[in-house]
């Protein structure tokens, strides 16, 4: 097997263990879409729709019209919902490759379906309305007259509509009363729907922290995202009551072993300087891999089971620890910097909270230099 200096490994059958326990937590009524979105959030899309699929999931989401021409060309059949915006010149490659659009307002709706007319086929999509999270959607008149906006939107003759969502803004916060507002107005939304013989056959509302936390909110579909990689939706959530199995580790290998003097100071801009002979190892990693200058003498990572703390600033290509007092390192040894060595572990989620982020952001924003290795078992 080719070895890399860096390297993430992805373990399928934690995804898959995931997927098994998030589709046992959603209602039985509701199915289950994978969201495998920038590149499944770092982790490799081919490999997890088809691990998803396999193991429960029924459709996946993506946020380009691209990421789903890819999946496609991969060979998967089962529906793709395009989550994000899409240009009039995306359209007719949408139809020639079956993804299902998002729509978020009148105008949307109108120029979609002007361009699905010249085909001659009436495209699917979903209706997105704006609850409360204040990025795209139907709003103001739109979301209180639904009736109206939807009955619209039927009689375009480009369009059909297969479902109707909306987005939880702070379904992974301790605080609930805002996440039960937006269920309760997007509830009312599907009553006035259903009242007037215009409710979609799917309605959708829990990301992964609404799947978890929010049992009425399953309706039709549920769409869990970072749940599937292991990686809890926020650090408030209780992982004891949904232990989830994260499924990225990184790793890199140790480059070179030196000992520096007292008073040698390590890295650009000498932001740190030992006050003793210090053992240093470089490891092969760098904020061009992904991994965060904003880390500097802020983190550890694990050798030999054992927490070694970074020393000055995280280069591009390469970054510095401490390895005093670990016995017997070797240069070629491995380093893990997210991840399990021994007894101890690295959280994607914690590493990401000690510089004010989320995990989510930490693993897409693993470059592509960064090989992912599959790992079955």
């Amino acid at each position: 097997m080719h070895e890399h200096l860096i390297w993430a490994e992805i373990r399928l059958d934690a995804i898959a263990e995931n997927i098994r326990n998030l589709r046992r937590a959603g209602s039985s009524a509701a199915s289950m879409m994978a969201v495998v979105k920038a590149n499944a959030y770092g982790h490799g899309a081919i490999e997890v729709a088809r691990t998803a699929l396999a193991n429960g999931a029924a459709s996946l989401g993506v946020a380009r019209m691209e990421e789903g021409i890819a999946l496609r060309t991969a060979g998967f059949a089962a529906p793709i919902l395009v989550f994000g915006p899409s240009l009039s010149s995306d359209i007719k490659e949408m139809i020639r490759y079956r993804l299902t659009p998002s729509v978020y307002s009148m105008d949307d709706a109108l120029r979609i379906s002007e361009v699905a007319i010249t085909t001659g086929k009436k495209l699917p999509v979903h209706l997105k309305f704006d609850t409360g999270m204040g990025r795209l959607g139907f709003t103001g008149q739109a979301l209180s007259d639904p009736v109206t906006t939807v009955r619209k939107i039927s009689a375009l003759p480009g369009l059909r509509i297969q479902g109707v969502y909306t987005h939880l803004a702070t379904a992974d916060h301790p605080e609930k009363e805002f996440t039960r507002h937006q269920i309760q107005t997007f509830s009312r939304l599907l009553t006035s729907l259903e009242g007037a013989g215009l409710r979609p056959p799917i309605a959708h509302a829990a990301n992964s922290a609404g799947l978890i936390s929010f049992p009425e909110c399953h309706f039709d579909m549920v769409r869990p995202g970072i749940a599937i990689y292991g990686i809890q939706p926020s650090v408030t959530m209780d992982k004891e009551a949904f232990p989830l199995k994260p499924a990225l580790s990184l790793k890199t290998k140790i480059v070179q072993i030196k000992t520096v003097p007292a008073g040698f100071s390590i890295s650009y801009g000498r932001s740190w300087t030992a006050s003793k002979p210090t053992a240093i190892a470089t490891l092969a990693c760098g904020y061009g891999d992904g991994f965060p200058r904003l880390l500097s003498n802020n983190a550890e990572v694990l050798v030999r089971g054992r927490r070694a703390p970074l020393r000055g600033r995280i280069c591009m290509d390469l970054c510095m620890i401490d390895i005093s007092g670990i016995p017997d390192v070797c240069t070629g040894d491995t380093a893990t910097l997210i991840g399990k060595d021994g007894s101890d572990e690295i959280l994607a989620e914690t590493l990401a909270e000690t510089i004010g982020t989320i995990g989510y952001e930490l693993v897409t924003g693993l470059m592509p230099r960064v090989p992912r290795v599959i790992m079955q078992h």
